[in-house]
C-alpha cells in the first residue's frame, strides 16, 4: 500500500471510483458530490487551494481509501471497509498536514472508520449539524408539475455563465457564492455531468429561474440530486419541486432506478428536507461530525 498526493483531474477520477465502487445509500460520498465539491469554485484542476490538502491510498492499482482537508480544522474522508486500517493512516496524514488546534472529520453513523477516529482521540458530535441521506426509487414517478409562466428545460453548452448566475443568486441569501462561469465550465467537464441532467426552470423572459443537478453512476444506476435552489424572488411557488422532478424523470428516462439527495438533517434548516420528503424521498442514514483538541 502507497499514499500520494493529489495531483489533478486523474486523481479525482480514481476518488470518484472508489465512491461509486463503494456506492449505496448509506455510504458517504457519490461520485456526483466529489465532483461537485471540487469544482463548485474557481480552481486550478491540476492545484488545490490555500490551507486544502488531499492524498490518496492505493493498494496495487486500486484506491482503498482517501482524506480531503478542505481546510486546515476540517476533514472528509473514504476509506474501503474491507481496509480499515487505511483509515488511521488518513488521521495520522490530516495531523501533518493540519496546523488547527481543534480537528473535525465527517462520516457516516457507522462508518468503519469510526474506530480509527475514537482511537486518536475524536469524539463524536451529534448535536453538530448534519447531512440524512435520503433516497427515492425512480418507478413510477409523479407527474412533473407543471407552474404557469414558467417552462422546464435541461442545460445547453454555451449556458455556464447563466447557469453558474441562476446557482449564486438561489444561494446569495445564506453567503456569497464561489460558482461563477469558470467554475461552471469545470463542473460541466467533469465526469460524470450530463447536460440533460441538469435542469433550469425559465421565466416568460427566458430567465434562468431554479434549478436542480442530477449526477447519474452508471455503475448502479444511481443518481445524485446536487444542488437545487431557486432564486429568493420566486420562491413559494413550486419551482423547485418542479425543477427536481424534471430532472428524476429525466433521470429514470436514461436507465437509473434510485435517485439520492442529502439534505441537511437538523433542525437548523429543515426546509429542504420537508421538500424532498413530499416528494417520496425517505432518510436512510445520517453522517455525523467527530472532533478532537490538540492544544
Amino acid at each position: 500500500m502507497r499514499r500520494h498526493d493529489f495531483s489533478g483531474p486523474d486523481d479525482l477520477r480514481a476518488m470518484q471510483a472508489l465512491a461509486s465502487r463503494l456506492w449505496s445509500p448509506t455510504s458517504r460520498f457519490h461520485p456526483g458530490q466529489l465532483a461537485w465539491s471540487r469544482y463548485h469554485r474557481p480552481v486550478d484542476p491540476d492545484a488545490l487551494d490555500e490551507g486544502e490538502a488531499i492524498a490518496l491510498w492505493t493498494d496495487g492499482a486500486e484506491v482503498v481509501g482517501f482524506g480531503w482537508a478542505e481546510a486546515p480544522d476540517w476533514l472528509e474522508l473514504q476509506v474501503d471497509p474491507a481496509r480499515p486500517d487505511v483509515a488511521a493512516e488518513v488521521l495520522d496524514w490530516f495531523e501533518e498536514v493540519s496546523d488547527a488546534e481543534t480537528q473535525s472529520a465527517l462520516v457516516m453513523e457507522g462508518d468503519a472508520a469510526e474506530h480509527a477516529l475514537a482511537a486518536a482521540g475524536f469524539a463524536p458530535q451529534p448535536d453538530e449539524p448534519f447531512f440524512t441521506h435520503h433516497c427515492l426509487d425512480l418507478v413510477d414517478l409523479p407527474p412533473v408539475p407543471t407552474i404557469p409562466g414558467y417552462r422546464l428545460r435541461h442545460v445547453e453548452q454555451h449556458e455556464a455563465a447563466a447557469r453558474a448566475a441562476v446557482h449564486a443568486a438561489s444561494w446569495s441569501d445564506v453567503g456569497p457564492s464561489k460558482v461563477d462561469e469558470r467554475a461552471y465550465e469545470h463542473v460541466m467537464a467533469a465526469w460524470p455531468y450530463r447536460l440533460d441532467l441538469d435542469w433550469v426552470a425559465v421565466d416568460a423572459n427566458g430567465q434562468m429561474v431554479a434549478s436542480a443537478l442530477v449526477w447519474l453512476d452508471p455503475a448502479h444506476g444511481a443518481g445524485l440530486v446536487e444542488p437545487v435552489g431557486c432564486v429568493p424572488e420566486h420562491r413559494g411557488r413550486g419551482l423547485a419541486g418542479a425543477v427536481t422532478m424534471a430532472a428524476l424523470h429525466r433521470l429514470a428516462e436514461v436507465g437509473a432506478v434510485v435517485a439520492q439527495i442529502s439534505p441537511r438533517g437538523d433542525d437548523g434548516y429543515p426546509a429542504p428536507q420537508r421538500l424532498y420528503r413530499s416528494m417520496g424521498f425517505r432518510p436512510r442514514a445520517r453522517t455525523v461530525t467527530w472532533s478532537r483538541s490538540l492544544d
